[in-house]
């Protein structure tokens, strides 16, 4: 049993007031909400760090789980509890801590916001002071973590926001929001852009809507709705006991985005190729435009961004690109239940030589890569509970996947046959395979699916043809 997660985007209408859209000093509102609650939450985290000591007590409590007493940190409703008692004045506690009174300085914020400010204000306490613990622990003199900021977007709890999507037209649909105009909090209602999509996700069975959040990015302002759902999923440990295992093995790459190869026993049931359809060689066109923008420029402005609109449409296409491609990897998934889905574990990869415009391409490409990776596990998981893991990547694309032995890679060029590192075919002279590298790959990743890393940090001996020669290999033995 796991958790499935999602955020469903519904947009406000921003728009001049002639067109539909709400008028100045609505829009004004929200920025007023967003500043005030940040102003909030800085008082708060203030508060906290002057007494750390109350974020590391330990207390008493009896688990469930165990049936006996136990001892651990004070939990998050505690520190609440104890936040108000120091800082907010009440019939019960009517004398908070000196120059600590949040309703002076905050006078007819409502319980909902305060709070809100208080739960994002002790998680932002307890990070910082665990990642300063944990620098002084390791003795390093650089790398010390940073004050944590106070910005962040706010979120409308229950009894903040009003919605009923079925009380009105899709075009005449509005949603009422309790906002800070610079002097009062006061109910506002602000119209919205809702989509046949936003309707659908909102309606779909099985998935719990949560508070949502105002994300306010320049002109534009949305609320994200996070979504939950229960998943029935089977542990990975167990999956791999099952004789009739299915495998999906997805190798990523630069032009050809995915190479999907679906494996059961010692035949290959399915191949997909997914292109980027020009993706690459268009976003290098746009990185080109941005770096010799910043050359005339000369040297950067700080705290400005160049090329806004550019970056915009570069980061755009990955994010679309990244989408696609993983809804596809989950709709072959979906056609094989209890699969496991075999990504390569790529972390490290750095852009090294070239131009400037070249190495720009080469890490929004690896960005892509981890974006397809996160996307098609998580839409894999939520739709058909299939459970995605990683194995190592050496060597993945140039043993074979056949006999096991180590090929040369090379490409056709006018019809001749040229020997380089990053051609897209390979040849083992052992066997007289040849294919497509990212192919190959592909297939020896779903070999490797009973040398899979155990969640819990266990590891088991590879069985398949691939793990053994490989292993064979690389000691000599071959």
């Amino acid at each position: 049993m796991g958790k499935a997660a999602r955020c469903t985007i519904l947009q406000l209408d921003l728009s001049a007031r002639a067109g539909g859209g709400a008028n100045t000093q609505k829009r004004e509102a929200l920025e007023q909400t967003s500043a005030i609650l940040t102003q909030a939450r800085a008082f708060f985290l203030d508060f906290l760090l002057a007494h750390h000591e109350k974020l590391n007590e330990r207390v008493s409590y009896y688990s469930e789980k165990h049936q006996e007493m136990r001892e651990g940190p004070i939990s998050a409703n505690e520190l609440r509890s104890w936040l108000e008692e120091c800082t907010v004045s009440t019939t019960e506690h009517p004398h908070p801590f000196p120059d600590w009174d949040f309703r002076a300085r905050f006078p007819g914020m409502p319980t909902h916001a305060r709070r809100a400010a208080m739960k994002e204000a002790i998680g932002k306490a307890r990070a910082y002071l665990t990642a300063l613990a944990t620098w002084q622990k390791s003795g390093k003199k650089q790398g010390k973590p940073g004050f944590p900021g106070t910005a962040d977007h706010p979120t409308f709890y229950q009894g903040a926001f009003h919605l009923k999507l079925a009380e009105a037209k899709v075009h005449d649909r509005f949603v009422r929001l309790k906002v800070y105009d610079g002097s009062r909090w006061v109910w506002l209602n602000y119209p919205v852009r809702c989509s046949r999509h936003f309707q659908q996700r909102w309606d779909e069975r099985g998935w719990k809507q949560q508070s949502p959040t105002l994300v306010l990015r320049g002109k534009h302002a949305a609320l994200h709705f996070p979504q939950t759902k229960e998943v029935k999923a089977v542990r990975v440990v167990e999956r791999k006991l099952d004789p009739r295992l299915v495998t999906v093995g997805v190798d990523l790459n630069v032009k050809n985005l995915a190479v999907v190869t679906v494996r059961q026993d010692e035949s290959i049931l399915k191949v997909v190729f997914l292109t980027d359809h020009g993706l690459d060689q268009a976003r290098y066109r746009h990185l080109k435009k941005i770096a010799k923008k910043q050359w005339q420029s000369g040297k950067p402005v700080k705290g400005e961004h160049s090329n806004q609109q550019l970056w915009r449409h570069v980061r755009r296409t990955n994010e679309d690109a990244a989408h696609k491609v993983a809804h596809r990897i989950a709709q072959i998934c979906a056609k094989y239940p209890g699969c496991i889905l075999v990504f390569e574990r790529l972390r490290k990869i750095k852009a090294k030589g070239a131009s400037k415009s070249r190495r720009m391409n080469r890490r929004q490409a690896n960005q892509l890569r981890g974006k397809i990776r996160k996307y098609a596990g998580e839409k894999a998981y939520a739709h058909s509970a299939v459970v995605t893991v990683e194995v190592n990547p050496h060597g993945t694309s140039q043993y074979c996947s056949r006999c096991g032995s180590k090929g040369e890679r090379f490409s056709f060029r006018s019809g001749q046959r040229i020997v380089e590192k990053w051609g897209k075919l390979c040849f083992w002279p052992v066997c007289h395979y040849q294919a497509n590298a990212d192919h190959n790959a592909s297939v020896n990743s779903t070999q490797c699916g009973r040398a899979i890393v155990d969640p819990k940090g266990g590891t088991s001996q590879p069985t398949c043809s691939f793990g053994m020669y490989l292993s064979q290999y690389l000691l000599g033995m071959w």
